[in-house]
């Protein structure tokens, strides 16, 4: 083996062996209240305080890695971050490429329509001419290129983007989560409407590389203690009371329920 190959592993190890040392976190931190950057630039919201109790479970300090979210799984996979904590679904077709925690969020796909739309539920997305926006990698994008074959889909890379579409009566809907529906809406309340029955029932996990299956068990341990501690409707009452007041005034039970 040459020496230049040797001094290679010795550097990879040793990069390996430091990682360690820190529980390096991959989030989009474009998506309050659950992964945002604050007033002061630091990354803050719900997925902050899971990691930061992993981390006190594992005695490491936590550092953030703020990626676009389709690049979080690659980033996963390539060993760049340990963990994916970003309102991540747990579906199948990401468990074909990653591994997830036992879920801590309960949700579902929802719709926010155009003020002047003639979306009124589920059912008129598949009007033939229907334009929709979808942001890329998430599951609504899967959702509706599954389910609405005949839809245009505008797909885009930000929440922002496929907001704007809507505002501006671009498309006729956005389909996205409940949370992040009835944020947009209460923001724009006079050009949206938030229809927030679901279209499909989801969960949210933490994202784990295959094979980090220890790993993985102590993530399941720390949020089986959040929730038997009740530090879950703690975060609610914290950052989502808005939100859990108008998902129990329609009837629908709260994310963490």
């Amino acid at each position: 083996m040459s020496t230049a190959r040797i001094f290679c592993l010795i550097t990879l190890l040793f990069v390996g062996c430091a990682k360690r040392d820190v529980l390096i976190i991959g989030t989009d931190a474009t998506y309050p209240p659950f992964e945002f950057v604050d007033a002061q630039g630091r990354i803050s919201g719900v997925s902050v305080a899971i990691a930061e109790a992993i981390g006190k479970e594992l005695g490491k300090p936590v550092e953030f890695r703020n990626l676009n979210f389709d690049g979080l799984i690659p980033a996963l996979q390539s060993g760049q971050i340990d963990l994916i904590i970003s309102s991540l679904t747990a579906n199948e077709q990401r468990r074909q490429s990653i591994d997830f925690s036992e879920p801590y969020v309960k949700t579902g796909l929802s719709i926010l329509a155009a003020k002047d739309s003639t979306v009124m539920s589920a059912k008129d997305l598949s009007t033939p001419g229907r334009k929709l926006a979808v942001r890329l990698a998430t599951t609504g994008e899967q959702w509706c290129r599954k389910e609405l074959p005949q839809a245009k889909l505008v797909a885009l890379d930000t929440d922002a983007a496929c907001v704007l579409e809507v505002i501006n009566g671009t498309v006729d809907a956005w389909v996205y989560d409940q949370v992040s529906v009835m944020n947009y809406h209460t923001k724009h309340p006079d050009r949206t409407r938030a229809l927030l029955s679901p279209l499909r029932e989801e969960v949210w996990a933490v994202g784990v590389k295959k094979g980090r299956d220890d790993l993985k068990s102590k993530v399941n341990a720390v949020i089986a203690r959040m929730k038997q501690e009740g530090a879950f409707a703690k975060l609610a009452s914290h950052f989502l009371s808005k939100e859990r007041d108008m998902m129990k005034s329609q009837g629908l039970p709260f994310v963490f329920e």
